[in-house]
């Protein structure tokens, strides 16, 4: 049986964006969500970064939150983002 590497997502709340993408980067798959799944490649190899089952699935998922969020996607995973690059980002209490 051949399961996605692509987490589940919970697009009613913006947590469930948070979760995603923190998921997504603890599997190495993290990318920024302006970018097409289709044209993200694996750095050391230059080959895709996704299957096209993949690509379809992860577009899935980025239409839903930008639906449900708008451009609040891109500032909800930026602090993802920056872990990932080893920066500490102070968050808003």
């Amino acid at each position: 049986m051949n399961t996605s590497r692509i987490p589940a997502h919970n697009g009613s709340n913006q947590d469930g964006v948070l979760i995603w993408f923190s998921e997504m980067s603890r599997r190495g798959l993290l990318f920024h969500p302006e970018e097409a799944p289709e044209s993200i490649v694996e750095v050391v190899s230059g080959r895709p970064l996704f299957t096209d089952a993949e690509c379809r699935e992860v577009g899935n998922i980025l239409d839903a939150m930008f639906a449900e969020h708008g451009s609040l996607v891109i500032e909800l995973c930026y602090p993802i983002f920056m872990s990932a690059c080893g920066q500490k980002v102070a968050l808003d209490s």
